[in-house]
């Protein structure tokens, strides 16, 4: 009888996982080019769907007229060239350190155990938080496209969630066989939507720009104007989220892994910054106003491919599908980062265990359950759960370029001085904003302030009993 129960069960496993893979198989598992770009950029890439909106948002709740969305353009053009400081910081990363860990490794190597530890506990929160994040604006888009659809948004979600989780036990290679044509998808038809869009508001003058800041009452005029912008700054850094992930997950890559990482880095940054200053230039451009009835996707979408088209459906179909997939960068690099700190005794050795597949099935499952229960305390909110997004990204950023900075000084290869300058440049400028996005997005970003050391003593309270 227990011999038919564990037979019935392995049939069940291979039916939803597949067929048992032998570790020889894993070279076998590694990632191209083009299905890296996919699984590891379509966190970053898909940011581009609600940055847009957080810059909007930050600057009509300011409180000073819609003249003040004026600025949203220079904003994300100013976070385009941090992405750019950001992604040139990470190619050193990427050559430097080709195991992968990202900023936990380059910390641990430079810094000490205690920096390493708080770089991996804020990559463990914004892994999460991405999920949580991604999916629950995926939501948000098919419920513009469905309105009808409302009051199924949390379920909705949940369902997502279960889906991905799914497909990452079955393994990486075939993770990125499902999602590498929706990310190319969205990737063309957006860059088609901002080529329209343009020659719509360039050539045929079209759209309904917001009033002249000179226009408006002197209350714009008397404030900060810094300041204003400062606010919209630390809302749309969101769309730096996921940049990171490349540099965890060098290991993924086939060989040359470094290599092909660095590429794909570039690539994706560039990707990032032409989607995000199109997308707002065509908001600012058509006089676009946050609502809670469409997201500024789908007004933009409505602008420039007709509302209720078929353009505007297989736009926001795309949309919700690559941000949907944008959560597998977790699935991909929380269970690795989980893999290196089981490795060290620093989280349970389960972690460090393969599955059938050959994925790290017990990272997989915990990822989806927490990002399931964020979705579900937070009702499925993007806006309500963007301030605890940002902060654990940038503090990120400016412990693995603060690394680096020891990593030249003590190996001072040729051309070290120029290197170096590149990563004391990311740290000043990712530590500032770091400092403005905790300040900016106070009172919520202290819960992630405080969930840090929380998540470090539990680390070193499992290294101590191992």
């Amino acid at each position: 009888e227990k011999a038919g129960r564990g037979r019935a069960m392995a049939t069940g496993r291979r039916v939803l996982f597949g067929r048992p893979r032998a570790t020889a198989e894993e070279i076998g598992e590694r990632l191209s080019k083009k299905k890296a770009l996919a699984i590891f950029s379509s966190d970053a890439i898909s940011s581009s769907a609600y940055a847009t909106e957080e810059i909007l948002r930050a600057l009509l709740l300011a409180g000073v007229g819609l003249a003040a969305l004026n600025l949203a353009l220079p904003v994300a053009v100013s976070i385009a060239l941090l992405l750019g400081v950001v992604a040139i910081s990470y190619r050193q990363v990427v050559v430097a350190y080709p195991t992968g860990g990202g900023s936990s490794s380059v910390s641990k190597a430079n810094l000490g155990r205690l920096a390493s530890l708080v770089a991996a506990a804020a990559l463990l929160i914004d892994y999460v938080l991405t999920v949580a994040v991604s999916i629950s604006s995926a939501s948000e888009q098919i419920i513009a496209a469905v309105p009808a659809l409302g009051q199924w948004q949390v379920l909705i979600a949940i369902v997502i969630v279960a889906l991905i989780t799914m497909a990452n036990l079955r393994g990486v290679r075939e993770a990125g066989n499902i999602f590498s044509v929706p990310t190319y998808l969205f990737v063309g038809s957006a860059l088609l939507m901002i080529v329209l869009g343009a020659w719509q508001l360039i050539v045929d003058d079209a759209g309904s720009r917001y009033p002249p800041i000179e226009e408006t009452s002197m209350d714009i005029a008397s404030m900060a104007i810094l300041l204003l912008a400062m606010r919209a700054f630390a809302s749309g850094a969101v769309a730096l989220t996921g940049t990171e992930a490349i540099a965890t997950g060098v290991p993924s890559f086939q060989p040359p892994e470094s290599k092909n990482a660095a590429n794909t880095l570039a690539v994706m940054a560039v990707l990032l910054a032409v989607l995000f200053i199109g997308i707002t230039f065509l908001a600012s451009g058509y006089g676009v106003v946050p609502s809670e009835d469409a997201t500024v996707l789908s007004q933009v979408s409505a602008y420039v491919f007709g509302e209720q088209s078929l353009g505007f459906y297989l736009f926001l179909t795309f949309a919700a599908v690559i941000l949907m997939l944008a959560a597998n960068t977790s699935f991909s690099a929380f269970p690795r980062l989980a893999a290196v700190l089981a490795a060290d005794n620093f989280f349970p050795r389960r972690f460090a265990y393969r599955g059938d597949r050959l994925a790290f099935t017990a990272g997989i499952v915990v990822l989806g359950l927490l990002a399931g229960l964020l979705i579900i305390a937070f009702g499925g909110d993007t806006h309500a759960l963007i301030p605890l997004y940002a902060v654990g990204v940038f503090i990120d950023f400016t412990i693995s370029q603060t690394g680096m900075i020891r990593h030249w000084l003590r190996e001072r290869p040729r051309g070290y001085r120029r290197r170096l300058s590149v990563n004391a440049v990311g740290a000043v400028i990712t530590g500032l904003v770091a400092i403005d996005v905790a300040v900016v997005k106070a009172p919520a970003s202290l819960l992630v302030l405080v969930l840090i050391p929380v998540l470090v003593a539990i680390l070193w309270f499992i290294h101590h009993e191992y």
